[in-house]
């Protein structure tokens, strides 16, 4: 009976196309006077974002093999390419003199002369190799050239919680891959971080470890004060707490203590200092943390991050921590993680989000003098 078969085909397709007609929509919130618009919603599987010297938008994927390029108005609709395809977790997106470089687990690759072929983009150069890896764990990076001209790049650590040697760091670079040192230690997994606008340090998020509970241990936002310091993975988390198997190998006391301890398991992943004009006087120089979100709490404890929070900082403490863009998640439904932050030229705040494939920009339309009190 083909009649059949045909209309059992033709039930579920209708049905799939029913669900998805019917899949919610976030209802995103924000602090007064705030706005938010859909920059784009056809970059699947955004994540790491960065500014081209000509205006152009890059953004990296993590499981898609892509890496986009918007180019186009901020007001909306910009035009959409594809500047690199087949690439293997290529997360990370940084440039610099004209070349955009992109950072897959084991190499960082190079586009040249980029944002004048988008259409037609230049052949992805190697231009570093053999990076350090283990298993593809913790092993996609975010990078970023720093205000010394050097490529910054983390190494997650290859597990939940071990001692790996060469792992659980950032390091920085020449942008060929030579004259590496490390920048910081005992760093469990940093995919974002960003230099103080004022004082040039690093500051970094990192991805607490896992199976210790649903509230231990805090993930964290930290400073890098001196180069190499140590931030205690795998022997310390959060600044106070001892790993039960890894303790004894260093004291909570030596190892630098987070600036600010995030919620757990939040996932922390972009963060960046708003250096902006557009916002209220009050948000320059603090700090916005793209959260991802759990997936390890029980359904008790109910899911953490999936939302933009906003660190308030004073010379180098944090003095609040709070949430600023919310509503990815509808009860326990997730609708969206975002990834990255990004402040726009025009004083804007770019946010991507990898599970709809979009990217967010938020716009202040309020009253500065009445919102910056």
């Amino acid at each position: 009976m083909p009649w059949l078969i045909r209309l059992v085909v033709i039930l579920l397709l209708c049905s799939a196309a029913s669900g998805l007609a019917m899949a919610a929509e976030p209802v995103f919130r924000l602090p007064a006077g705030f706005e938010l618009d859909v920059l784009a919603d056809d970059v699947a599987g955004a994540r790491s974002m960065a500014w081209g010297e000509a205006g152009t938008l890059f953004i990296g994927t993590r499981r898609d093999k892509r890496v986009y390029a918007l180019r186009g108005p901020l007001s909306g609709n910009p035009e959409r390419f594809v500047v690199a395809d087949g690439l293997k977790t290529p997360n990370g997106v940084a440039f610099r003199d004209g070349t955009l470089y992109i950072a897959e687990p084991r190499r960082v690759l190079a586009v040249r002369n980029v944002e004048a072929n988008l259409a037609k983009p230049p052949p992805v150069e190697v231009v570093i190799d053999e990076l350090p890896f283990k298993n593809g764990l913790h092993a996609w990076k975010y990078i970023a050239f720093g205000p010394d001209g050097r490529l910054y790049v983390p190494f997650g650590a290859p597990c939940n919680v071990c001692d790996q040697d060469g792992f659980a760091r950032i390091l920085s670079m020449r942008a060929d891959g030579t004259d590496r040192r490390v920048e910081a230690r005992g760093v469990r997994n940093s995919v974002g971080f960003d230099w103080h606008p004022d004082t040039g340090e690093l500051w970094f998020t990192d991805n607490g470890r896992d199976m210790l509970g649903d509230e231990l241990p805090p993930c964290e936002l930290n400073r890098v004060a001196s180069r190499g310091e140590d931030f205690g993975f795998p022997y310390c988390h959060g600044g106070t707490i001892a790993d039960p198997k890894f303790g004894q190998q260093g004291s909570c006391d030596a190892a630098a203590a987070p600036v600010q301890n995030l919620a757990p398991h939040s996932a922390p992943l972009g963060m960046a200092f708003y250096t902006g004009d557009a916002f209220p006087a009050s948000y320059r120089g603090q700090i916005f943390i793209a959260e991802h979100g759990s997936w390890n709490r029980s359904k008790e404890a109910g899911k953490t991050g999936y939302r933009v929070t906003l660190v308030r900082v004073e010379g180098n403490r944090a003095v609040s921590y709070e949430p600023f863009l919310e509503g990815f998640l509808d009860g326990d439904e997730v609708l969206g993680r975002p990834v990255d932050v990004l402040p726009a030229p025009d004083g804007s705040l770019l946010v991507s989000d990898d599970q709809r494939g979009a990217i967010y920009r938020i716009r202040y339309t309020g009253t500065k003098l009445a919102a910056s009190h």
